[in-house]
């Protein structure tokens, strides 16, 4: 199928379907994320308020305490399932994640300097998270050149980039006092408690900025890099160029990410896998892997709020337990294929 510009498109049915999918599974633990809690509301209620029908009490406990929230699960995890897929996508590797490249803990890092050592604010801590993010993407970016980027010797820097940045945040804590410390834990697991308007802004911003620049400025060209850096060069593509510009806007999705919710594990490594296994396309599944992002970050919140009685759980945690496991299958399975 063309469109008006001239350019073919390839219509996909199972992909479609795995978007709506996503999409349906998303809007139906949102809807429970805000209905939940002490004061309990029904699905319908939660839609009427929603809709601007509800009642006063209604109103307030879902736009101001709940909605939020969920607002900020959605943004969070659509940043990094396509943060994620446009990682693995550039190194062609599926341990290309900002998890294991060291973006992650880059961005921890910057946070932990605006905590410990500058004594700052919810929005020193925002800042510091993504000029940290930002600057770790740098510094691997430039470790890793040689006469062009090559996937697998950006994953090995940025997995030596990850040790030293977890030895630099270890130090950080050591020397905090025990009410940052405490804070700066709570960050670094990941969380969503206590979010409010002010968090979700500068990520939603980030996202009406970069989501077009990805899909549409270079979603064609990553689908020839592919294909090889020679082919996509004969097919007129400026694989570096191109490339800076990604990986410029996975590391800024991250670090915004990060910023409004700390650096929650393992979205970033299983949204794009699983988009793709649902799928079953090539390519990088980009809009896939952002749908799916968004659908795994605020169910696994709501798992995190109520499987777990009065005790409530940063998002982290689940997280890192359902990631960690998948990691742990995708490492036996690559090796069983010879791939590691």
């Amino acid at each position: 199928m063309r469109t008006p510009g001239g350019r073919s498109v390839v219509f996909r049915p199972r992909t479609v379907l795995a978007v709506l999918v996503c999409l349906l599974v998303a809007s139906a633990a949102s809807v429970l994320a805000i209905g939940s809690g002490d004061y309990p509301m029904s699905p319908d209620q939660v839609l009427r308020t929603l809709a601007g029908r509800g009642a006063v009490a209604d109103t307030f406990v879902v736009n101001e305490l709940r909605l939020p929230r969920v607002v900020t699960a959605l943004l969070v995890g659509a940043a990094l399932g396509l943060g994620g897929a446009v990682f693995q996508a550039v190194v062609r590797n599926p341990l290309g994640s900002p998890d294991i490249l060291g973006f992650t803990q880059g961005a921890a890092t910057g946070a932990l300097v605006a905590i410990i050592v500058l004594g700052g604010g919810s929005a020193a801590l925002a800042g510091g998270a993504v000029v940290g993010g930002i600057l770790t993407g740098a510094l691997i970016y430039l470790l890793a050149w040689r006469e062009g980027i090559h996937g697998y010797r950006l994953v090995l820097v940025g997995v030596g980039c990850m040790a030293i940045l977890t030895g630099v945040n270890g130090y950080l804590l050591t020397r905090a006092e025990i009410t940052e410390a405490s804070r700066a834990v709570l960050w670094m697991t990941g969380s969503l408690d206590g979010r409010g308007w002010e968090h979700t802004h500068p990520l939603a911003w980030g996202l009406v900025v970069l989501v077009p620049v990805v899909l549409f400025g270079c979603a064609r060209a990553l689908r020839m890099m592919e294909m090889g850096d020679e082919a996509a060069y004969a097919l007129g593509v400026r694989v570096e160029r191109v490339r800076l510009g990604l990986l410029a806007s996975a590391v800024l999705l991250v670090s915004l990410a990060a910023a409004a919710a700390g650096p929650v594990g393992f979205v970033a490594l299983t949204a794009p896998q699983l988009a793709r296994r649902l799928t079953r396309a090539p390519g990088p599944n980009l809009v896939p892997a952002l749908c799916l992002g968004a659908a795994l970050l605020v169910s696994a919140d709501l798992v995190a709020q109520r499987l777990f009685g009065a005790r409530e759980l940063p998002v982290g945690v689940v997280t890192g337990l359902v990631g960690g496991g998948y990691l742990v299958w995708l490492l036996a399975r690559e090796r069983k294929v010879g791939r590691i």
